[in-house]
């Protein structure tokens, strides 16, 4: 019964020495015309995408792009196999076992196949966009730079690319601090309990506005405000929202504005306070 359900492979088949050379030269030939004519391809869909689909930065535009290559060169390799005399008896060995092996592609395709509908749910629901800088619940942050029928591919500090699966990035929460081509991140400054309060506001708002890195938000062509949260133990604590443009290091337009926020609290005498300790001794006698 088994025998029946599943055919006997002769994996024999696979390895047959009868192959002549112009089978080899024949395959060879065959991969090169494949070759030559996707690269053709390619490049003529290239440049009829970049006419026709002038904004690169559009989610669906580069998902679907993608598609079409993988589609693309996966044809071509079928091609070959089909069209080449020297790949006919593989071809017949394995749809020997098609019941095995559509099993076996069955488990092996489950997460192919869930990061490949999840990228599509990820481009009809656009979460983001090409170009924006998000942060994902598990604390992974960067800019999305592409989308593949399988990944979502970041790029985190120092130009390092990490490359997630479309389920992950479909199952997270995304924060997504882009806003019409600008980034933008929240900053905090600590003053001291009995410092002027609008003092402080006012050079913090300065730092920001003249720094080279930084400019207006999103809304009204302003800076954002800064705004004075909460008591904390020992400060006083201040919060803005900074807006960067996307081709701005992050974390180099912070260390400009904390730098000249520090130089200038200390220049007008404004405590940066930082918790201590006091020991007391007791005097046994």
């Amino acid at each position: 019964m088994l025998n029946r359900a599943f055919p006997e492979i002769d994996i024999r088949a696979l390895f047959d020495t009868t192959t002549t050379l112009g089978q080899i030269i024949e395959l060879v030939i065959y991969a090169l015309i494949a070759m030559v004519v996707t690269t053709i391809i390619l490049l003529i869909y290239g440049k009829f995408a970049k006419k026709k689909l002038k904004d690169k930065k559009n989610l669906t535009v580069r998902f679907t792009q993608n598609i079409i290559r993988t589609a693309i060169i996966l044809a071509a390799v079928i091609w070959v196999l089909v069209s080449s005399t020297a790949t006919t008896d593989i071809g017949k060995v394995l749809f020997q076992g098609t019941a095995i092996i559509g099993a076996v592609a069955g488990l092996a395709a489950q997460p192919v196949l869930g990061d490949f509908f999840s990228g599509i749910a990820i481009t009809l629901n656009k979460p983001f966009e090409i170009g924006d800088r998000i942060e994902l619940e598990n604390g992974i942050t960067g800019v999305v730079k592409d989308i593949t029928p399988r990944h979502v591919i970041l790029l985190g500090m120092d130009s390092v690319e990490i490359i997630i699966p479309n389920s992950k990035v479909n199952s997270l929460i995304i924060t997504d601090t882009s806003h019409a081509n600008l980034r933008s991140v929240q900053m905090k400054f600590d003053v001291a309990y009995g410092t002027d309060i609008e003092k402080a506001i006012g050079i913090v708002k300065t730092v920001i506005t003249e720094s080279e890195f930084t400019v207006p938000g999103w809304k009204n062509n302003e800076y954002g405000d800064v705004y004075f949260t909460s008591f904390a133990d020992s400060s006083l604590v201040l919060k803005t929202t900074v807006y960067f443009k996307q081709s701005t290091s992050i974390a180099l337009g912070m260390s400009d504005i904390n730098k000249k926020v520090n130089d200038a609290f200390a220049e007008e005498g404004i405590e940066i306070p930082f918790n201590y300790v006091n020991v007391v001794m007791k005097d046994k006698d």
